[in-house]
């Protein structure tokens, strides 16, 4: 951003953008929104945060000069979008909140073309353009990168109130469906204490419907000398979220099929297999019940799975 003559705030990264690429729904991760389904995804430049583990740090940590070679209008992505069948746009690889404008300009042309808006962010905003930003977003994944304040302070830079806020905010005054990522650094943010109060904050403050996504952490950006999540601690972090009552659990970063695919939280049968990105098993109902013991899934799903798959189709906006 810069200050213009006037003495207002511009975004000079409006329409500007670090690249557009077709992905799976659930590499955001999101799980319960329209599984199988594609999403056309893209990224400015910058972050509000400065996480010590970042793992896009050459987009988030980059001047927009460096990064920011692609040109497409709201209307544009949109467009692009719609003729490519996507189910949804994702505004990813860096905050949104940081190109609040162009972001609520694009889900608003979508909305228009019944093209579904996802967010990917840390939920660090402040409470007024929170909820101007959120009124437009259709689903959000969003970190909760520890539940420490030390951590938040000392890795982020960032306090971890804040996102605990949003979340609450998005829950119960928003339609936004929300899932939880947590990237598990190992003698960070990985012990079983702190993950046990996190999944019961969770389960009690957003309720158990709300899926939790923990993933593996690799060395990188200022912090290459801390050794990549054990399989373990991920297993570990799973069963503590689904001991402490969160219906949804996941693994990421990581090949682990059991942990990766939803099982329904009242009979245990499996309901949609995964295997990274890749769907097989659908035993689900057109209205999204457990085809076993017709218990509802939470979420929002077509009547059967999206068929993208795994593929990663970058693309040029035109």
């Amino acid at each position: 951003m810069r200050q213009n003559v006037e003495n207002s705030i511009e975004l000079t990264s409006y329409g500007r953008s670090s690249g557009f690429c077709i992905d799976p729904i659930e590499k955001k991760p999101l799980n319960h929104f329209y599984p199988g389904s594609s999403v056309l995804s893209f990224g400015t430049a910058g972050c509000n945060l400065a996480c010590k583990f970042c793992q896009n740090w050459d987009i988030s940590k980059s001047r927009e000069i460096d990064r920011l070679g692609s040109i497409a209008t709201p209307k544009q992505l949109a467009q692009s979008a719609y003729r490519h069948q996507c189910k949804s746009i994702a505004f990813t690889y860096n905050d949104p909140v940081i190109f609040h404008e162009y972001a609520i300009d694009v889900a608003r042309a979508c909305r228009e073309r019944g093209i579904k808006s996802v967010a990917v962010t840390a939920g660090y905003i402040c409470e007024q353009p929170r909820t101007e930003f959120f009124q437009f977003i259709d689903a959000a994944n969003v970190d909760l990168k520890s539940f420490s304040e030390k951590f938040y302070y000392k890795l982020t830079g960032a306090h971890l109130q804040p996102v605990l806020d949003t979340l609450v905010y998005l829950k119960h005054h928003t339609n936004v469906w929300i899932e939880l990522t947590t990237l598990l650094i190992p003698e960070k943010n990985d012990s079983q204490q702190e993950l046990e109060s996190m999944c019961q904050w969770v389960v009690e403050h957003l309720g158990p419907d709300v899926p939790m996504h923990f993933t593996a952490f690799h060395p990188d950006w200022k912090m290459k000398d801390v050794p990549p999540t054990p399989a373990t601690t991920l297993t570990m972090a799973r069963d503590i979220a689904l001991k402490n009552g969160v219906r949804y659990a996941y693994t990421g970063n990581t090949y682990d099929k059991k942990g990766q695919s939803t099982y329904c939280h009242d009979c245990g049968k499996l309901l949609i297999g995964r295997d990274w990105y890749s769907l097989s098993d659908w035993n689900l109902t057109v209205e999204g019940k457990c085809c076993f013991c017709n218990t509802k899934l939470a979420g929002q799903f077509d009547s059967n799975a999206g068929s993208w798959g795994p593929h990663r189709l970058p693309i040029s906006i035109n």
